[in-house]
């Protein structure tokens, strides 16, 4: 699992690390490893075909292993240990499962409407798997409602780092409405045109996102003390990648925006506990 974050999201994996209590770091660490890995066998490899036919099989795991308690898969084994003693309800399990399914053929969002719907369907339950855990109560409505607000802001800007990244691979994020508000086509967007249209545009996104993440602060005050720290951490590092992205324009159409370890780091140290150590290196 170490290996695995390491891997993937290295700077999550070290917020958790940092800035979690170290009571509760695996659960958020299986909760996130969990997600990250059906993601990837949902995203990555292949044709869709052969992305669906390994995707059931790990749905049929993942259910499997809901349904018995046990798992030979080292993840999803974490994963079924936090589950039950996070209380963490089955429907949000369900729900991610599901619409992690939207990913193997994308259709691409018409308007905002389509992308509000799949923030409801994936990512949401997405943030529930993982962010929802440190709330007992991960069912309460406002909790719920704030973490919805959560996966609004972290998913837009998520669309603009890896703009360049998904246009290459034939995908496109951004509701073409907002293209055409703008007057951008998609094949302005495909040759990294540096133009007036495609800079508005891309700057429109990240104050979306950037507002949407304000409004989802409140999720700070929701939550245990100790678990602040880390939310706090985590809104701070998407704020600043989307004043990176803002300052790149049109460059982030052409290659993703590059996280500054300074940046991080800073932030990470303003936000430590003084009354936590720093975690030993794990195997």
């Amino acid at each position: 699992m170490t290996r695995f974050l390491m891997r993937t999201d290295l700077t999550a994996y070290g917020a958790v690390r940092v800035l979690s209590p170290a009571e509760f770091q695996p659960h958020l660490l299986a909760g996130f490893a969990f997600a990250s890995f059906t993601d990837d066998v949902c995203d990555q490899g292949g044709s869709a075909q052969e992305r669906s036919r390994r995707f059931d099989l790990w749905t049929t795991q993942v259910r499997a292993g809901l349904e018995t308690g046990r798992a030979e898969h080292p993840l999803l084994r974490a994963f079924l240990h936090t589950s039950g003693v996070c209380s963490l309800p089955r429907r949000w399990i369900d729900s991610y499962l599901t619409g992690t399914r939207i990913d193997l053929d994308f259709p691409g969002f018409t308007n905002e409407a389509d992308y509000q719907s799949y923030i409801d369907q994936l990512t949401w339950p997405f943030v529930m798997l993982t962010t929802g855990l440190v709330q007992p109560d991960g069912e309460k409505e406002r909790f719920a409602e704030s973490c919805r607000l959560f996966a609004d802001g972290c998913q837009r800007t998520d669309f603009l780092a890896d703009l360049a990244e998904d246009l290459r691979g034939g995908r496109l994020y951004l509701p073409v409405d907002d293209l055409r508000r703008h007057g951008v086509t998609r094949c302005d967007l495909e040759h990294g045109r540096d133009t007036p249209e495609v800079r508005a545009l891309i700057a429109e996104t990240a104050e979306a996102a950037h507002a949407t993440l304000r409004e989802a602060g409140r999720i700070v005050d929701e939550i245990a003390d100790s678990h602040r720290p880390l939310m706090r951490c985590v809104l701070r590092l998407h704020h600043h990648r989307l004043d990176t992205i803002t300052a790149l324009g049109t460059v982030v159409t052409r290659r993703p925006p590059r996280v500054d370890p300074m940046a991080c780091l800073r932030v990470l140290a303003q936000e430590r506990p003084a009354n936590v150590s720093a975690p030993r290196a794990s195997r």
